[in-house]
């Protein structure tokens, strides 16, 4: 998730249903029992070193990460534990494909950011090279670029809420080309990453990169705009977050907060309704509807219909157009990471990151083939879409968003499935799913098999939704939610709930849970993504803590079971204004690599007189988002 203004997070969702605020209520009770928060089967395997409600503990207790933990602070560079190093990859602006010509932070121009590394990016995947291989020492890195930031991008427009509105059209055809995504090869030589320069898989996706869209909501009248009166032509893919892969090696990137690129009456025109559902209105976040009439609804009132949907894309071939699946819903999808049911079908799952949204999943209609790469190609076409339903005992239940079943009918406006899909959000609320706390990043652990939800926070929580879990009228901390598919099998309709962690410094912020032995510098705020190592180990990145809690938004790893089950430890302390994103290890656990999202983006931080210019520290060079990778010295896994 970015970390734009987030009182632009509007929260449209007007669902009367129990939020999980309220259900965390009712099945915890006042004293957060232990067996609620972390389950009856954690409760029996931790013993003796269970979790306090607030303690905090100086000892580091019984984790089996040993690294030596990075204080909490606030500063112009980041910090990572004694005995390791950081190395940065990849910056925006360096060259990405051949061609591509160095960068002028003086001279941005729409052609050259086309050829170079693009901004803020967000989500990593790994693919390694050759493809189907085993290996740690070479890949095609994919590499989301969520959105751009006009005033670190470009002299002259200064700072303030209404700086973006002032790029120029030259300007906004730069930022344009700074989204969307880049593969770039990485190869790892005498213990140092490097990327391959000209590689015959480098590539760079824009905001105008011609796309196909696939699936029931192809080519349907809500999706044809003048440009492409077939409904079946997309330019470009925008604000693309989280991200995940496929197991026959495709690339799934996400696209969030589209709705802030558009402007125009959004208020009298005939879908004003959908609009405001999906946060669309006269308050635009950028310039783009004053220079090109796409992103004005009045102009081309279906082309916001036209985002909010996972975009496939093959690495392993430059030539092939990214694909806009939309079997899979459209919403501001934080995320698409897989996980195998075990009659082979596909399990894929999505937050909608928004306050008082959803979670969600397709399972796919047929299995996957693991022969033939090439069966697979449309996969993602066919399947079923569910949203999840929390009940107060603890169970989830998985609703089916399927034409025609339920109050998904046309006599509600669903008049075929393309519908339902097009307008996810609405179809979900007369299921009465049930509304989180901005649900962002949804992974699987491949050890222990349980699905695991960050629930970044949720500062528009009422009095009337206060929670004895979350009992401030303003759950600013987050937490994270943890669920057991039924069986084990992930195309299950039902599972059961708990909490792994609540965000928040124990004894200060109430409802902050988290093992007895949390160190002074383990507690953390505000949870975005997560990944998992070799051993089942989770590593959670956050995004929003400088302003919550007043430390570095950093990386913490934590043991999912045994005697560290919930002890965070932090690993890593990102620079002032950035926040930490797409955290990915290589498979034997000797490499992290992290985005290093908006630098310097603080209060009052211009181009001219940035807060941080991490990573360069040169007079002149703006701050610059990066991709950075973190080993041990000398060689070894990652936190022990």
């Amino acid at each position: 998730m970015d970390s734009y203004d987030n009182s632009e997070d509007v929260g449209s969702n007007a669902s009367t249903e129990p939020s999980i605020g309220e259900l965390i209520e009712r099945r915890l009770g006042r004293r957060g029992a232990l067996r609620g928060l972390f389950g009856a089967g954690a409760a029996a395997a931790l013993g003796h070193e269970l979790l306090g409600s607030t303690a905090l503990a100086q000892e580091t207790g019984p984790s089996s990460l040993t690294f030596k933990e990075v204080a909490h602070g606030l500063d112009k560079t980041h910090h990572i534990p004694e005995g390791y190093e950081a190395q940065v990859i990849i910056r925006w602006g360096d060259p990405v494909v051949a061609g591509a010509p160095a960068f002028d932070p003086a001279n941005l121009t729409a052609a050259a950011q086309e050829k170079q590394f693009g901004y803020n990016c967000d989500f990593i995947g790994l693919h390694a090279l050759p493809v189907g291989s085993t290996t740690n020492d070479r890949f095609l890195m994919v590499v989301n670029h969520e959105y751009t930031d006009p005033g670190l991008m470009f002299a002259g427009l200064g700072s303030g809420r209404s700086v973006n509105l002032r790029a120029s059209k030259p300007q906004v055809e730069v930022e344009m080309a700074a989204h969307g995504g880049a593969v770039v090869e990485i190869v790892r030589e005498g213990g140092t990453w490097k990327v391959v320069p000209d590689s015959k898989y480098a590539r760079r996706i824009t905001g105008t990169t011609p796309m196909e869209v696939s699936g029931p909501a192809a080519g349907h009248d809500k999706l044809k705009t003048s440009a492409d009166p077939t409904g079946a032509k997309v330019l470009g893919m925008l604000n693309n977050c989280a991200g995940g892969s496929t197991p026959w090696g495709t690339w799934l990137t996400a696209e969030e907060n589209f709705n802030g690129y558009f402007g125009g009456d959004a208020e009298k025109m005939p879908d004003a309704k959908a609009y405001k559902r999906y946060g669309i209105s006269k308050a635009t976040w950028y310039a783009w509807a004053q220079h090109i009439d796409r992103f004005n609804v009045e102009k081309e009132p279906n082309e916001p219909n036209r985002f909010g949907w996972i975009v496939e894309i093959d690495p392993y071939d430059p030539s092939a157009a990214p694909i806009k699946r939309t079997a899979l819903g459209r919403f501001k999808h934080e995320g698409c990471t897989y996980a195998l049911a075990k009659d082979g079908r596909v399990v894929f799952y999505s937050g909608d990151d928004e306050r008082f949204d959803y979670v969600y999943k397709f399972v796919t209609a047929k299995p996957w083939n693991r022969q033939d790469r090439a069966a697979n190609k449309n996969l993602l076409d066919e399947g079923t879409l569910y949203v999840a339903r929390f009940a107060d005992d603890g169970k989830v239940e998985w609703l089916p968003l399927v034409h025609g079943q339920g109050p998904l009918t046309a006599e509600n406006g669903f008049a075929s499935q393309a519908d339902i899909l097009i307008y996810t959000r609405v179809a979900a609320d007369l299921l009465k799913a049930t509304p989180m706390d901005r649900p962002e990043d949804v992974e699987t652990n491949p050890v222990n098999g349980r699905v695991y939800v960050m629930l970044t926070n949720n500062t528009r929580r009422t009095e009337q939704q206060v929670n004895r879990a979350n009992p401030l009228a303003r759950n600013a901390h987050g937490h994270v939610i943890e669920i057991t598919p039924k069986d084990g099998d992930h195309a299950s309709t039902e599972g059961t709930w708990s909490i792994f962690i609540a965000g928040g410094k124990p004894g200060i912020d109430a409802g902050a849970r988290y093992h007895r032995a949390t160190s002074e510098n383990g507690w953390l705020s505000c949870v975005d993504n997560c990944a998992f190592d070799s051993k089942g180990r989770i590593w959670i990145a956050t995004d929003g803590a400088p302003t919550a809690a007043g430390i570095a938004d950093g990386l913490y790893g934590a043991d999912t079971a045994g005697y560290g089950r919930g002890l965070t430890r932090c690993f890593f302390q990102a620079p002032t204004g950035a926040e930490v994103c797409g955290p990915i290890l290589t498979p034997d656990d000797s490499t992290v690599f992290l985005s290093i999202q908006h630098p310097g983006e603080d209060a009052g931080s211009t181009f001219e007189k940035p807060s941080t210019r991490w990573p360069d520290f040169k007079d002149g060079m703006p701050p610059r988002p990066s991709v950075i990778a973190i080993t041990k010295k000398g060689g070894g896994p990652i936190g022990s």
